[in-house]
């Protein structure tokens, strides 16, 4: 099971306010690598703050694509034709569980789950996408790891809004 984030942050770390919101974030960015990243994924492996946003979108993001919500309690209902379930554990766990279905590729997304995901040494790619705004405080992407979490660069992309995606392999 090959884990990978895809994940837009402000210049100064964050990935949403402290109250979760997202209003800083551009109306429509130009095309980034979105569509080709989530076209390789098999299943979104996400935290339940990160679902309760998407919830607030209005249309599900996700298409038919499998998601895991990790969370304790019980979730909000799923729109219809999504396929969402809860699961608990810890990071390997959650992976070798969707790896014994045949899954290969997960998309690992939210601020706690992937801080989680990191500090499990689960995730193998990152690919972070700079916003040019500065928001001072909030949800930073990458919080305690425990340890140093080498990376190797693979590649910088700039785009013409100003937003500068950079994607690393996890090395250590």
């Amino acid at each position: 099971m090959h884990a990978s984030v895809f994940v837009g942050a402000s210049v100064d770390g964050f990935i949403a306010r402290a109250n979760g919101d997202l209003d800083w974030l551009p109306p429509s960015p130009e095309p980034h690598g979105y569509d080709e990243f989530i076209a390789t994924v098999d299943v979104l492996v996400i935290g339940r703050k990160t679902y309760e946003t998407v919830l607030s979108f209005g249309a599900w993001p996700y298409g038919e694509r499998p998601v895991v919500v990790l969370s304790t309690r019980p979730l909000a209902p799923a729109p219809a034709g999504a396929k969402v379930e809860r699961m608990e554990g810890e990071p390997a766990e959650i992976l070798a569980r969707l790896a014994q279905r045949g899954l290969g590729h997960a998309y690992v997304d939210g601020g706690i789950t992937i801080q989680r995901f990191l500090r499990a040494g689960a995730i193998r790619r990152l690919v972070v996408t700079r916003v040019p705004v500065l928001i001072g405080a909030g949800i930073p992407l990458f919080g305690e790891t425990g340890r140093d979490v080498a990376l190797r660069h693979v590649a910088t992309r700039h785009y013409p809004s100003g937003l500068v995606q950079t994607e690393y392999e996890v090395t250590a």
